[in-house]
């Protein structure tokens, strides 16, 4: 770049969008700008940079390595800047903004629920825009500002994305109230009674209790596959199967009683992901500790 003096902010919001969209056309409908306005700015880029930023190709734009290894570095000094622009003191019950954050259908009853609740109270100027979890794009999602949070496993957060432990989880053996297995559950009526399972969208038949049972050479009949956890409780509250789920699902009111399984089952843990271009953001940074005050307080049934 010849003169620091010669870019201005535009420019560097006009190259993020043609890194994150492939194309002129939808980084100026992203813009709000008309095409031949970001044909000029990538021109000025072409030139500040002095080097092509991107070939066409029948996929679209191509960036080259200069401008892909542009991509974090104007990522983060975006967002940097945005947070510059926000108030020194942030104060909750004056801020305006969306956030889109993604989540299961379990994290958005146990942490979205309650983190909804609070802003309304706390910051109502602050919407919410969830998503489904789509693993595979998550961390391009993160990145490109179509996600500011996502709500996930350890294991499934991308290397460079920051990330906060939001707590751990047990299962629990759960069914609806008065159900016959609810004064004492030993392995054998565990493996006796018929359990539903929650696949998510690939109708499987199998889970950790499963792979727990398989390991002292025990197994469980499982009749019923139902792609969300919601509909999970709906099934077990209407009817006598059971259902191994996570403690902090069930919740007063559910028409279900929980108990101990008999038998050591694998618990996971949740954490809070998001990109460093939001890190310093006095608005995510305020959420971000929001959702961590969620994540210490206990949730669900006591267990029987």
């Amino acid at each position: 770049m010849r003169n620091i003096r010669n870019l201005d902010l535009n420019l560097l919001r006009t190259l993020d969008a043609l890194l994150d969209e492939g194309s002129v056309t939808r980084a100026a409908e992203r813009l709000a700008l008309t095409q031949p306005a970001v044909s000029g700015m990538l021109t000025r880029l072409r030139d500040s940079f002095e080097d092509p930023l991107f070939v066409r190709s029948q996929r679209g734009l191509v960036p080259t390595a200069r401008a892909q290894a542009l991509a974090i570095p104007i990522k983060r000094v975006l967002g940097e800047i945005e947070g510059m622009l926000q108030p020194p003191d942030f104060d909750p019950a004056q801020a305006s903004l969306t956030l889109a954050v993604a989540a299961t259908d379990y994290a958005q009853r146990t942490l979205l629920m309650p983190l909804l609740a609070a802003l309304r109270d706390q910051a109502p100027g602050i919407r919410l825009a969830v998503r489904a979890i789509e693993e595979p794009r998550v961390a391009q999602q993160l990145a490109s500002g179509e996600l500011d949070m996502a709500i996930l496993t350890p294991d499934s957060v991308s290397p460079g994305l920051q990330a906060m432990h939001l707590y751990d989880e047990q299962y629990v053996c759960a069914m609806r109230v008065g159900h016959p297995a609810t004064g004492h559950l030993d392995l054998d009526t565990f493996c006796t009674l018929e359990h539903a399972i929650v696949s998510l969208g690939s109708g499987a038949f199998h889970g950790v209790s499963d792979e727990a049972l398989a390991r002292i050479g025990r197994a469980r009949r499982v009749c019923l596959s139902v792609p969300s956890f919601l509909m999970l409780l709906e099934v077990l509250r209407s009817s006598d199967l059971i259902g191994v789920l996570p403690s902090r699902l069930v919740q007063p009111g559910d028409g279900l009683q929980v108990v101990e399984p008999p038998l050591a089952i694998a618990g996971f843990s949740k954490v809070l992901a998001w990109h460093e271009r939001t890190h310093h953001h006095p608005a995510h940074r305020w959420v971000r500790a929001l959702l961590a005050s969620i994540g210490e307080q206990p949730q669900g049934l006591m267990r029987s």
